[in-house]
């Protein structure tokens, strides 16, 4: 089936951008005025479509809004033409397909995958935490005073390297390893206070809370990473100047 239109299928539904549809179906009504008159069919923010602001041509923010298909479908009748029909059709084409059986257990399947995944990562990071906290503290980390954390970019800024490189050699001693998109310590590491993670939480744009963990390296961390370059014959720029 060819594409008529960018559909995403992102979400719990598939959906697609107000302005495309607009587009699509060769409105002369400017957006601003086509879309607030066909939300007076009925149509309710949070259930048939969301706003947000999006860039325009000018390069300043526009209002768009991501529409579900059922309400692409209704809107396309209304339309009373050619174009409006055509539409409407793969609409209910794409529901079709979508409400399929084998769709609905390809997302079932795809829904326990990330369940797993989401699983394996927060049990990952347990772990971690655990291990942070087990070393008692010593002279060497009052001294230290572990409040100074810092982001493994910091870290790499130090010897004119970026993130990802210095990422990749901890990877290569077999100090890290990669679970989803966390870079977290071996076991044999997580314990001796290199690290510390913290979780943040932040919104979705669908209003829904979601958390991002993040992991930052101790001032102890950061000097062992230093020993472990210098005697790879590595020193940051710093001692190099």
């Amino acid at each position: 089936m060819n594409e008529l239109i960018n559909i995403d299928y992102n979400s719990d539904k598939p959906t697609i951008l107000g302005r495309e549809l607009h587009k699509a179906l060769e409105v002369k009504t400017a957006y601003k005025d086509w879309f607030p008159r066909m939300c007076e069919y009925g149509f309710a923010e949070g259930t048939d479509f969301c706003s947000f602001l999006s860039e325009s041509t000018g390069g300043r923010p526009a209002v768009d809004h991501r529409l579900t298909i059922s309400m692409a479908k209704e809107i396309c009748m209304l339309q009373r033409n050619e174009k409006g029909k055509q539409f409407r059709q793969y609409f209910i084409t794409i529901e079709e397909m979508w409400n399929s059986p084998v769709m609905i257990m390809k997302r079932a399947l795809q829904f326990a995958d990330e369940q797993v995944e989401r699983l394996q990562l927060e049990n990952a990071v347990k772990q971690q935490q655990l291990a942070e906290f087990q070393p008692k503290a010593n002279y060497y980390d009052v001294v230290l005073n572990c409040s100074d954390l810092l982001p493994i970019s910091a870290i790499a800024k130090d010897y004119g390297w970026s993130a990802t490189k210095m990422n990749a050699y901890l990877n290569e001693k077999g100090i890290q390893y990669k679970q989803g998109n966390l870079w977290l310590l071996y076991q044999k590491y997580a314990a001796k206070g290199y690290t510390h993670t913290k979780t943040y939480p932040y919104y979705a744009p669908d209003g829904t809370v979601h958390t991002n963990v993040h992991t930052y390296w101790t001032q102890a961390g950061r000097l062992y990473i230093y020993e472990l370059l210098k005697a790879d014959g590595i020193y940051p720029i710093i001692e190099i100047n």
